[in-house]
């Protein structure tokens, strides 16, 4: 860990008071030292590098952010505005007024432009646990969500940046089943076939539930701790399906 990012780590958490500040301030602090290295080799090379997508751009982390929510708001050709809005509220809540406002002014210029979706996932995977990547995919799938319709193309999408991400097909379905009514996705939120016995329903749900209990993340931001609140209930809702559907007691 570089000096900079551990600076970055502190002045984010006294900036934004709760986890994902911290982030933030550590995923900025990682990007500025990358600048400094990528600066010193182009100088040396007699260039420079000013694509949005640089490595080297302090805003990196957020951009990429940005990028993956441009491109799944993309992904069924029409950007709604209940989808802008929710990114605006996301944003509105993790960072101070002026930077969310910046943030949010670049956002309409990324809306406009292409880009390449598997380096941006790529970029986040070297600075995102696997537990944050899990509910990176979760905010994806609340973006495809927010216009009261996921379409085949956002869950196209959203599937493949999992996979970026490193994320099994087994979590990846778990979260994705959060999203849908079916009772036959109920299996699916415990990541058990529909052909599972009462103990193995018993068991996953046991699993699943010490995984991902709210009390884990209560160190964590308050987005953190709301999406595992929602995502525990989801756990919940599928075993009380199952229990209904199978009669367990």
């Amino acid at each position: 860990m570089s000096t900079a990012s551990i600076i970055g780590a502190i002045l984010g958490f006294i900036i934004f008071r709760n986890f994902y500040g911290a982030f933030f301030g550590y995923a900025i602090g990682t990007f500025f030292s990358s600048s400094i290295s990528i600066k010193a080799q182009n100088s040396s090379r007699g260039s420079s590098n000013k694509s949005y997508n640089s490595v080297g751009s302090q805003n990196g982390f957020a951009n990429a952010l940005l990028i993956l929510s441009a491109a799944v708001m993309k992904a069924d050709g029409v950007v709604k505005k209940s989808e802008l809005e929710y990114v605006k509220q996301f944003f509105k809540q993790q960072f101070p007024p002026s930077y969310a406002q910046q943030y949010i002014l670049r956002f309409r210029d990324i809306l406009k432009s292409e880009y390449n979706v598997a380096s941006e996932c790529s970029r986040i995977n070297n600075i995102m646990s696997v537990d944050q990547r899990l509910f990176l995919i979760q905010y994806l799938f609340g973006i495809a969500q927010s216009d009261g319709h996921i379409s085949t193309s956002e869950v196209n999408l959203i599937e493949q940046m999992s996979k970026y991400f490193r994320i099994s097909s087994i979590e990846f379905e778990q979260l994705k089943s959060m999203f849908y009514k079916d009772a036959s996705d109920a299996f699916k939120v415990l990541g058990i076939d529909s052909s599972a016995t009462e103990s193995e329903v018993k068991k996953a749900y046991r699993k699943m539930a010490i995984k991902h209990h709210p009390d884990k993340y209560n160190q964590m931001g308050e987005e953190h701790q709301k999406a595992a609140k929602e995502k525990f209930q989801k756990l919940q809702d599928a075993y009380e399906t199952i229990k209904k559907e199978r009669g367990i007691k």
